[in-house]
Formats: structure tokens, C-alpha cells, sequence
């Protein structure tokens, strides 16, 4: 299951998870789009992840976390601290940044 961010507290939910998964995207892009059910089938194998989704026009502080030029953006945080991140349409290349912080 993934959670789009509701407002703009990425900081937090880092905090509170040890392992997160982020997906920057934005309503117009389509790439973004394209990739969503993409993440939604790796949070349904990860479940002891937290997988969200932030838009990242409207979220600036959430943003700030990861390096995001380009969309859809993939970032992963553990035990609070930014780990590493992807800017990728291709579902291998997102599956790898997964699996660097599952141990896979």
C-alpha cells in the first residue's frame, strides 16, 4: 500500500519509519503517471516499507529532502536519513533502489 502525502511533513514520516520509499511526482507528468502502478506493485512485495507518493509542486519542504530536477524522482530514507535516489521511467531501475535498502 502506498500513501500520498496529504500535506507537507515527509520529514516526519521519515522519522517515524525505518525504512521509506518516495516517489516525487507532479499531476502533469506523465512519466509520473505511468510509474505509479509500477510502485504500487513493489509496496504490495514490501511491506515492511512505507512507500509514498509527493507531489513535489506542492510539497517544497518534502522536496528539499532529495536532489528532485526531474520527474518521477524515486528517493529511499532509513532510520531517518536520506539513503539514495533515481530519476527513472523503468520499473528495473526502480526495483534496484528497493532492493539496495530490502538487502536483495
Amino acid at each position: 500500500m502506498i500513501q500520498e502525502l496529504t500535506e507537507d511533513n515527509l520529514d516526519q514520516l521519515i522519522k517515524d519509519n525505518s525504512k521509506v520509499v518516495v516517489q516525487y511526482s507532479a499531476s502533469w507528468c506523465g512519466n509520473c503517471r505511468i510509474m505509479k502502478p509500477k510502485f504500487k506493485k513493489l509496496a504490495a512485495e514490501n511491506t515492511d516499507m512505507v512507500f509514498v507518493v509527493v507531489d513535489a509542486e506542492k510539497y517544497p519542504e518534502s522536496r528539499k529532502l532529495a536532489t528532485v530536477d526531474n520527474l518521477p524522482t524515486f528517493a529511499t530514507f532509513e532510520n531517518g536519513n536520506f539513503s539514495s535516489q533515481v530519476q527513472t521511467n523503468k520499473f528495473d531501475i526502480l526495483k534496484e533502489l528497493v532492493n539496495e535498502i530490502t538487502g536483495n
